[in-house]
């Protein structure tokens, strides 16, 4: 098994597990979890190939994730009880998933495509789409709206891998790479609270002072 089949297999199996854990805490049955799981684990990947053009997506290709998606499920719908700080697992779980699936998703964009562009975009896309399909199907906050660095530690993982891959490193390095620079940034805005500088608003000027100063 490739380094990017196991990495698939790894994304797959952490944001199932952050998908099953939101519908630990709705408190849903077994069927709840599977959805869950499986719209979260195969989400962001099922995006990319839609994307790429990759028909049929992955998942039809390959039915072996939708079982891991189904494992994952079962075992937290056994066990997630008995974990009583499950918002947190989930968060540090998601980090894990979207380091490794920048990586996976910015190398099946170079590798199809062979643009540096299309690749950070792919790795981007198959790192988020799963947790915000999570958040929207669970009717909780999006995790796009919260301040703490999400997006950006994807885009940083994927570009990291990209640039790598480029200059000729051998895989698992431009991997490793990609993926520590992801996890660094999500871990860091998880523990540290670190954010980008906002957008502030400023009042407009009133128009009739506006109107002046163009006539000036």
């Amino acid at each position: 098994m490739s380094l990017l089949t196991l990495l698939d297999y790894a994304g797959v199996a952490l944001f199932a597990a952050t998908g099953a854990l939101a519908a630990s805490r709705k408190q849903l049955d077994l069927i709840g979890f599977l959805f869950f799981a499986a719209a979260t684990g195969v989400g962001g990947g099922t995006l990319r190939d839609l994307v790429l053009g990759q028909a049929p997506v992955f998942w039809v290709k390959d039915p072996t994730y939708l079982l891991v998606c189904a494992g994952v499920g079962i075992f937290l719908f056994l066990t997630a009880h008995r974990v009583e700080w499950r918002y947190r697992l989930l968060i540090w779980l998601d980090a894990v998933g979207l380091a490794a699936y920048s990586v996976m998703g910015a190398a099946k964009g170079l590798a199809i495509t062979g643009s540096p562009t299309i690749a950070i975009v792919t790795g981007t896309m198959t790192a988020t789409f799963g947790g915000i399909l999570r958040d929207l199907i669970a009717n909780e906050p999006s995790i796009l709206l919260r301040p703490e660095i999400y997006v950006t530690a994807a885009l940083a993982g994927a570009a990291a891998f990209t640039a790598t891959a480029l200059l000729g490193l051998p895989l698992p390095y431009s991997s490793a790479a990609g993926i520590f620079t992801a996890f660094a940034l999500r871990g860091g805005a998880i523990h540290h609270g670190w954010t980008l500088p906002r957008y502030r608003a400023r009042p407009g000027r009133p128009p009739d002072e506006a109107m002046k100063k163009k006539r000036k």
